[in-house]
């Protein structure tokens, strides 16, 4: 760990900001330009552009025609939600524009379990019951064609049978963090990196290797838009961790494809738990490399810096954005020792990934955010980012969260790209 050996938190920072000064002339080159904290959520938590050019932003239920400066609530038609019995959930994961046809994809993590809470916080029967549902729209977000569940095409599946390795009611599939966008490749397909608890052999119970609270494995939905703007669905083969490097699985992944075309996808792993409880194993994230569009995965390795070495990341949330300018950065925690499970969720780092080694490039790593000497704790994560088409600098929302997420501040973190153009 050359960058964090022997090193305090604030002077990781001052190197970080030096370096950003001895960069400053080169493209591509990112610095913390402000960090503002609010008195509440953002507007742009979850906000997208609504059309391929213009300042025009959309959101579930609100809409912004001066690039986000103000808003006007709205609320898409038809009403999908309004007669759902007590018990089934619809939650919303977040819209997503094609950025070549301009359809507007919206995504749910849903369950349909009659009698349940549908506001309780992570229920232990999510594991059988979770499934996604689409909408799209070809409006800019106001109207929906229609709203329906994500099923793999063929005959042999079903809403009870969605994808390759589901059967709801026994385990399920679902979006994890805010990471988890989909993308359009340049073959015109649309990925949707997806997470789900695999069943054991004995096709009843959840298979857990790993020894951890849970386990989950990685699929990619692979959707090809059909002419009346519906989307047909397939599944890649699972990304699987071993249960001897991280005892919760591989999940929460995020995709980028790289200028060579092959597709990256970064995930969240874990030490900790009952079969790891010092914390010995090293806490990773995880890189896995498609060739083929994303239906065959290579096997999942630690992801490294650039140069290889390794770093440690605690089990948490990370995002894949590709810029205007052609780059891949990526956000996420990065720590200075091992981590214990999910723990420390700071500091908040932004960095470019080589496009030709696929690992982050060290030198190029700014610190977006940290604990700071008067807290107890912080947790840096569960933010949405986007480009801001104005200025090319990337706006991220988000709060900082007290220990136990007891309390959070909203905050929103401006990250100049030099040599970003504005976009028309």
């Amino acid at each position: 760990m050359k960058l964090f050996q022997n090193l305090s938190l604030s002077s990781m920072i001052v190197i970080s900001l030096l370096m950003q000064t001895a960069n400053a002339a080169g493209p591509g080159t990112l610095s913390l330009k402000q960090k503002q904290l609010l008195k509440a959520t953002s507007p742009l938590f979850k906000a997208i552009y609504q059309n391929h050019s213009g300042q025009a932003m959309i959101k579930l239920n609100g809409v912004s025609a001066d690039n986000g400066l103000t808003w006007e609530p709205v609320k898409p038609t038809p009403d999908f939600d309004k007669d759902l019995p007590f018990g089934y959930r619809r939650s919303h994961y977040g819209l997503w524009r094609d950025p070549v046809n301009g359809n507007i994809l919206s995504l749910f993590n849903c369950m349909d379990t009659p009698g349940k809470d549908p506001k309780a916080h992570e229920p232990r029967w999510q594991w059988h019951w979770y499934y996604l549902r689409y909408r799209v729209s070809t409006d800019g977000g106001r109207t929906y064609l229609y709203d329906k569940p994500i099923v793999q095409k063929g005959e042999a599946y079903s809403p009870e049978h969605p994808v390759d390795g589901v059967h709801i009611s026994k385990n399920c599939f679902f979006l994890g963090d805010l990471g988890c966008d989909p993308i359009r490749t340049r073959e015109g397909t649309i990925l949707v990196p997806m997470q789900m608890p695999p069943l054991a052999n004995d096709g009843k119970s959840l298979f857990n290797p790993g020894g951890g609270w849970y386990w989950l494995q990685t699929r990619i939905l692979i959707g090809r838009w059909t002419e009346n703007n519906d989307i047909e669905w397939e599944s890649s083969e699972p990304i699987e961790g071993d249960g001897k490097r991280t005892v919760r699985g591989l999940y929460e992944p995020t995709l980028a494809q790289m200028p060579d075309g092959n597709l990256i996808c970064i995930m969240r792993g874990s030490n900790g738990g009952k079969s790891d409880p010092s914390n010995k194993l090293p806490s990773r994230k995880w890189i896995s490399i498609t060739k083929d569009g994303g239906h065959k995965w290579s096997k999942p390795e630690p992801w490294t810096y650039s140069d290889g070495e390794l770093f440690f990341s605690p089990s948490s949330m990370s995002e894949l954005i590709k810029h205007s300018n052609g780059r891949t950065y990526w956000i996420g925690n990065i720590s200075e020792k091992n981590c214990q499970a999910n723990h420390p969720r700071w500091p908040l780092v932004i960095g470019e990934v080589d496009p030709k080694t696929y690992g982050i490039i060290r030198e190029n790593l700014v610190v977006i955010d940290t604990k700071q000497p008067d807290e107890e704790d912080v947790n840096l994560s569960h933010w949405h980012s986007i480009e801001d088409r104005q200025t090319g600098n990337i706006v991220i929302t988000t709060s900082r969260a007290s220990k136990g997420y007891k309390s959070r501040t909203p905050v929103i973190y401006t990250i100049g790209v030099e040599g970003a153009r504005p976009q028309e």
